[in-house]
């Protein structure tokens, strides 16, 4: 949950507790180190006294603008202000944080998707209207965190040196107005503009494939500097991520036949621009 004064950690982030509670004792002890009670902050920085025990007890993230107010009041020449990235991380759900730090370290992606479009293809307004059809419903300030969160990990396309990234799409995923004809259409444009990264890869799987090497599910593998690997599909091993070898080697042989079986990149890109044409 948000509000006005910060973000509540979800349920059961152990890790997140742990490091929300090493920020609140720094922040306590910024303050107490000055003279100042937690009402006296409180209303210099423009916050009631119960949101800076919260935050000071590691129940409450604080957002951004309250560090920075904190960093000046406090006379800290800067070290509150260094602990905004950490707490902006805690906003996301420790099963996006790490995905997002695996992403991170890969040096190599390969992703096969079939009823969706891949996160890291995601426009906002997409992502957005993906959320808003889940079951049971988010509130709205869930839905934008979690719109946050997916946005977040698109640096990895920003990276030096970049990592190789590899697609591949059910066509369906490229046709289904998710979110409306203009949100699409965007979306749509967005992939025509990633395809022409180098070290991008974008496949689309015909839907009048006979022979489908997907048919279990989407998979995805990341690969790392030092020889490791992390793997996952739906339709093996309980869907659970495994990194042993020979499980990975399935992963890996499965997605060289989808790969073999799509179009080829660039009959990806042009039947994208046909699809955005006529959409």
């Amino acid at each position: 949950m948000t509000d006005g004064d910060g973000w509540e950690l979800e349920p059961g982030d152990e890790e997140g507790a742990a490091v929300m509670g090493l920020i609140g004792r720094q922040l306590r002890g910024w303050r107490e180190s000055v003279g100042l009670r937690a009402s006296d902050l409180g209303a210099a920085l423009g916050y009631g006294e119960g949101t800076v025990y919260k935050v000071e007890s590691g129940t409450r993230i604080p957002r951004p603008e309250y560090l920075d107010r904190a960093d000046e009041v406090l006379n800290a020449g800067g070290r509150i202000r260094e602990l905004k990235e950490d707490a902006a991380k805690l906003r996301y759900p420790k099963k996006v944080r790490d995905i997002a730090e695996a992403e991170a370290r890969a040096v190599e992606l390969t992703a096969y998707g079939n009823h969706n479009l891949h996160g890291l293809l995601q426009t906002p307004e997409y992502a957005r209207a993906l959320f808003e059809m889940r079951l049971p419903a988010y509130e709205s300030d869930a839905i934008e965190r979690a719109v946050a969160a997916r946005q977040a990990r698109k640096v990895i396309f920003g990276r030096s040196p970049a990592p190789a990234l590899s697609f591949v799409q059910e066509q369906v995923t490229l046709e289904r107005p998710l979110g409306g004809r203009m949100v699409m259409r965007q979306q749509l444009q967005h992939l025509l503009d990633l395809g022409q990264l180098r070290t991008v890869s974008i496949q689309v799987m015909p839907t009048a494939c006979e022979d489908h090497a997907g048919m279990q599910g989407e998979l995805q593998v990341l690969k790392f500097k030092d020889g490791t690997a992390l793997g996952r599909s739906e339709g093996a091993f309980s869907g659970r991520p495994v990194t042993e070898p020979k499980l990975l080697r399935i992963l890996e042989l499965r997605y060289g036949m989808i790969r073999a079986q799509a179009l080829t990149p660039g009959e990806s890109l042009a039947f994208i621009e046909q699809v955005l044409g006529e959409t």
